[in-house]
Protein backbone atom coordinates (compact mmCIF):
# COMPACT_ATOMS: atom_id res chain seq x y z
CA UNK A 1 0.00 0.00 0.00
CA UNK A 2 1.34 3.30 -0.83
CA UNK A 3 1.85 6.20 1.52
CA UNK A 4 -0.59 8.98 0.21
CA UNK A 5 1.46 11.59 1.01
CA UNK A 6 5.39 12.24 1.08
CA UNK A 7 8.08 12.23 3.98
CA UNK A 8 9.36 15.57 4.78
CA UNK A 9 12.77 15.76 5.31
CA UNK A 10 14.79 16.80 8.58
CA UNK A 11 15.87 20.37 6.85
CA UNK A 12 12.32 20.89 5.73
CA UNK A 13 11.04 20.48 8.98
CA UNK A 14 14.04 22.32 10.28
CA UNK A 15 12.69 25.53 8.15
CA UNK A 16 9.53 25.27 9.37
CA UNK A 17 10.23 25.55 13.06
CA UNK A 18 12.62 28.42 12.19
CA UNK A 19 9.64 30.28 10.09
CA UNK A 20 6.99 29.68 12.94
CA UNK A 21 9.45 31.07 15.34
CA UNK A 22 10.00 34.21 12.97
CA UNK A 23 6.00 34.38 12.75
CA UNK A 24 5.39 34.39 16.61
CA UNK A 25 7.94 37.28 17.14
CA UNK A 26 6.51 39.52 13.98
CA UNK A 27 3.58 38.75 15.77
CA UNK A 28 4.58 39.94 19.21
CA UNK A 29 6.01 43.20 17.73
CA UNK A 30 3.06 43.98 15.16
CA UNK A 31 0.25 43.18 17.89
CA UNK A 32 0.11 47.13 19.51
CA UNK A 33 -0.19 48.48 15.65
CA UNK A 34 -2.67 45.83 14.24
CA UNK A 35 -4.07 42.54 16.25
CA UNK A 36 -5.61 41.39 13.22
CA UNK A 37 -2.45 41.01 11.57
CA UNK A 38 -1.26 39.13 14.82
CA UNK A 39 -3.94 36.87 14.58
CA UNK A 40 -2.89 36.17 10.99
CA UNK A 41 0.46 35.49 12.16
CA UNK A 42 -0.07 32.36 14.33
CA UNK A 43 -2.94 31.76 12.03
CA UNK A 44 0.16 30.77 9.34
CA UNK A 45 2.56 29.03 11.65
CA UNK A 46 -0.17 27.12 12.87
CA UNK A 47 -0.85 25.93 9.00
CA UNK A 48 2.98 25.82 8.43
CA UNK A 49 3.25 23.45 11.81
CA UNK A 50 0.25 21.05 10.21
CA UNK A 51 1.33 20.92 6.66
CA UNK A 52 4.98 19.99 7.47
CA UNK A 53 3.57 17.87 10.73
CA UNK A 54 5.98 19.91 13.13
CA UNK A 55 4.76 20.94 16.82
CA UNK A 56 4.87 24.18 18.26
CA UNK A 57 6.70 24.92 21.19
CA UNK A 58 5.08 24.88 24.36
CA UNK A 59 5.72 28.19 25.17
CA UNK A 60 4.63 29.98 21.78
CA UNK A 61 1.48 27.47 22.09
CA UNK A 62 -0.13 29.51 25.53
CA UNK A 63 0.83 32.66 23.04
CA UNK A 64 -2.88 32.15 21.46
CA UNK A 65 -6.43 30.97 22.01
CA UNK A 66 -7.30 27.29 21.45
CA UNK A 67 -10.38 28.15 20.51
CA UNK A 68 -10.30 31.40 18.24
CA UNK A 69 -6.11 31.05 17.50
CA UNK A 70 -5.80 35.04 18.62
CA UNK A 71 -2.35 36.04 20.04
CA UNK A 72 -2.75 36.81 23.42
CA UNK A 73 -0.74 39.31 25.76
CA UNK A 74 -1.67 39.18 29.24
CA UNK A 75 -3.89 42.08 30.85
CA UNK A 76 -4.64 43.45 26.93
CA UNK A 77 -6.61 40.33 25.92
CA UNK A 78 -6.07 37.46 28.48
CA UNK A 79 -6.59 37.09 32.08
CA UNK A 80 -4.75 34.71 33.70
CA UNK A 81 -5.09 33.23 37.09
CA UNK A 82 -3.70 30.30 38.91
CA UNK A 83 -5.98 27.60 40.55
CA UNK A 84 -5.54 23.78 41.69
CA UNK A 85 -1.98 23.47 40.41
CA UNK A 86 -3.17 24.91 36.84
CA UNK A 87 -2.72 28.07 34.69
CA UNK A 88 -5.94 29.09 33.48
CA UNK A 89 -6.25 31.67 30.76
CA UNK A 90 -9.45 33.51 30.62
CA UNK A 91 -9.84 34.44 26.28
CA UNK A 92 -11.40 37.66 26.38
CA UNK A 93 -11.86 38.00 22.38
CA UNK A 94 -13.96 34.91 22.33
CA UNK A 95 -14.57 34.19 26.41
CA UNK A 96 -13.21 30.52 26.43
CA UNK A 97 -11.20 29.04 28.58
CA UNK A 98 -7.60 27.09 28.72
CA UNK A 99 -5.96 25.12 31.16
CA UNK A 100 -2.47 24.36 31.46
CA UNK A 101 -0.90 22.17 34.10
CA UNK A 102 2.15 23.63 36.30
CA UNK A 103 3.05 20.80 37.74
CA UNK A 104 6.74 20.51 37.09
CA UNK A 105 6.96 24.09 38.76
CA UNK A 106 5.78 22.83 41.90
CA UNK A 107 7.82 19.51 41.92
CA UNK A 108 10.67 22.10 41.35
CA UNK A 109 9.83 24.21 44.64
CA UNK A 110 8.89 21.13 46.68
CA UNK A 111 12.85 20.01 46.47
CA UNK A 112 14.11 23.34 47.35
Amino acid sequence: MKSRYKKKSSEQKKIAKERIEKLFRQAEEVFDEDKKLANRYVELARDIAKKYRVRIPSRLKRKFCKHCYSYLIPSVNVRVRTREGKVVYYCLECKKYMRFPYTKEQKEKRKK
